[in-house]
């Protein structure tokens, strides 16, 4: 008989702790991950680490880049592929990916082996990030909660005419009559 797992105790989570969610679509998309710290978002914390489990020929997301979070990657066991940027790289137990932000190089991780590849994913969660898929056109924008593909416009594109701060009225005229 097994003991139940430990109530949480502020800052340490035992991994047999974390609750495992799923994130899977389709055939070829997704696993299972388990949040490892939930003390960081419940306090502020802009650095998270998860826990990925990904089965046999199925891909973790989209081929994306970050402009404000770095990411890294420990390989805890299994086999993949890493494409980053326009290069792959097999993937194996004990490597460390790192993908820093800005550098406007995708990355993506598949399990091309037989068994689980399992995972610790380690980076920012800040609340301004921008995440750009270059396969599909989508762009995430964290902080207005949107997720999209966005259309390229001419700067004044859409602004009224006249512009509506001339049309309103909000104290004292600072002009000369």
């Amino acid at each position: 008989m097994s003991n139940p797992p430990a109530p949480r105790r502020g800052p340490v989570l035992n991994i047999d702790e974390a609750e495992e969610c799923e994130s899977a679509s389709g055939d070829h998309w997704g696993g299972t991950y388990k949040v490892l710290t939930p003390y960081m978002e419940d306090n502020g914390g802009e650095l998270c680490a998860n826990l990925s489990r990904m089965p046999p020929g199925r891909v973790g997301c989209p081929h994306h880049y970050h402009m404000l979070d770095d990411e890294l990657f420990f390989v805890v066991s299994g086999a993949g592929l890493l494409r980053y940027g326009d290069d792959c790289y097999p993937i194996r137990p004990g490597d460390m990916i790192s993908c820093p932000a800005g550098t406007r190089t995708a990355h993506q991780i598949a399990n091309t082996g037989k068994e689980d590849l399992v995972y610790i994913g380690i980076g920012r969660n800040s609340a301004n990030e921008v995440c750009v898929f270059p396969d599909s056109g989508k762009i995430h924008i964290r902080g207005l909660k949107l997720k999209g593909r966005l259309a390229e416009t001419e700067f004044m594109d859409g602004e009224p005419e006249p512009p509506l701060i001339l049309t309103m009225t909000g104290g004292e005229s600072t002009g000369t009559d």
